[in-house]
């Protein structure tokens, strides 16, 4: 046989293999559709988004994965089916950290998928507003960066605010310098969030050491604003860059390699055990000596993995503090439980904020 019959014959069974697939496909699709007409049924109201449901689907497919497409590229695949099996039911309508371009736009498509409706909004309050509202489904906010630490603003909202974590995304961050100009020695000033300006300090020390500094709410509004401007850049992502057609001056300029932004997904109610869960809570006791210590006694105790612990001003009295705590395991989980119940006979402030499924890595 020769290459060119030997490349007709396989190219024959790429095409019944993509048949097969579309045939699969569909059929899913039916098959949410299902589900939703039982959920109706049986009374159910709301969206039908089950984030543990979905992280068990990825785990599983990720360990029966037989190769040669590696892992993350089968489980991105796999999102964006149940994306498009959810809209199927009814669409997502999701807020971000506006505008276009924003890596917290990227965070909620790793999250969610492309078949949702997606809405930038001005602040992390407005994302939280919404949500509270109804109008929303669900919000994406940005926590903390591997780098610069936490994004005190998102935890300051969570005092007042009702809502509940539902799921965690982690990004790997890297930060280009764009402009409409064609060459670094043309910029008078550069434009982007704060983060995004500290994630670069060194880099922009060095190169760009006389040129002014601005910081606006987000990566993606620095890259219009540069589009619009001569003498501008901007520190924002590729996505960004390309979205207001912007040339790329330099890239990966972040001072850490591996410098990764978490993310939480915020809506009303968290989801029921994983068995690979994380739970975040805000805890608050009167100021006396131990007093932290023995409110976090009880984690240890009961062998619980703390990950985190910032302190916020708890806005209850001067010098008081509220304490956002991360640990491993989920609030429904028995040696948690028992350990959450310690905790709260300790504190004069106490409230879990969320379980659930830890991000996929």
């Amino acid at each position: 046989m020769s290459d060119e019959q030997l490349l007709k014959e396989v190219r024959g069974r790429i095409d019944t293999v993509d048949s097969e697939i579309l045939r699969l496909l569909s059929e899913r699709g039916r098959l949410a559709q299902e589900v939703a007409r039982i959920k109706r049924a049986a009374g159910e109201q709301g969206d039908f988004y089950r984030p543990e449901r979905e992280q068990a689907i990825l785990r599983r497919i990720q360990t029966e994965n037989p190769g040669p497409l590696p892992d993350e590229t089968v489980a991105r695949f796999f999102r964006e089916i149940m994306s498009a099996c959810l809209a199927l039911q009814e669409p997502l309508r999701v807020g971000f950290l506006g505008p276009e371009g924003t890596f917290t736009q990227a965070a909620a498509l790793k999250q969610f998928g492309h078949d949702i409706h997606l809405q930038p909004l001005t602040s992390i309050d407005a994302i939280f507003h919404e949500v509270e509202a109804g109008d929303l489904n669900y919000g994406v906010v940005p926590v903390e960066n591997s780098t610069e630490g936490v994004v005190s603003h998102t935890l300051d909202c969570f005092l007042n605010s009702p809502l509940q974590i539902v799921g965690e995304v982690e990004l790997r961050i890297q930060q280009n310098l764009v402009s409409r100009e064609k060459a670094i020695s043309d910029l008078k000033r550069v434009y982007s969030h704060p983060q995004g300006l500290a994630q670069c300090r060194a880099w922009l020390d060095t190169h760009l050491a006389g040129v002014e500094r601005i910081t606006v709410s987000s990566t993606a509004e620095a890259a219009r604003m540069a589009a619009t401007e001569d003498g501008a850049g901007a520190i924002a992502s590729e996505a960004a860059g390309e979205l207001y057609r912007l040339n790329l001056l330099a890239e990966g300029i972040e001072d850490v390699s591996g410098n990764t932004t978490r993310f939480l997904v915020i809506g009303r109610q968290s989801p029921p055990s994983t068995g690979d869960d994380k739970t975040s809570l805000v805890v608050s006791r009167t100021d006396q000596p131990g007093g932290l210590c023995r409110l976090l006694e009880p984690l240890g105790r009961h062998g619980v993995n703390m990950t985190r612990l910032d302190a916020r001003p708890s806005r209850q009295g001067v010098w008081e503090y509220a304490f956002f705590i991360d640990f491993l395991g989920h609030a429904d989980d028995e040696h948690v439980k028992k350990a959450l119940t310690e905790m709260r006979e300790q504190s004069s402030l106490f409230r879990v904020l969320g379980s659930y499924p830890r991000a996929a890595r």
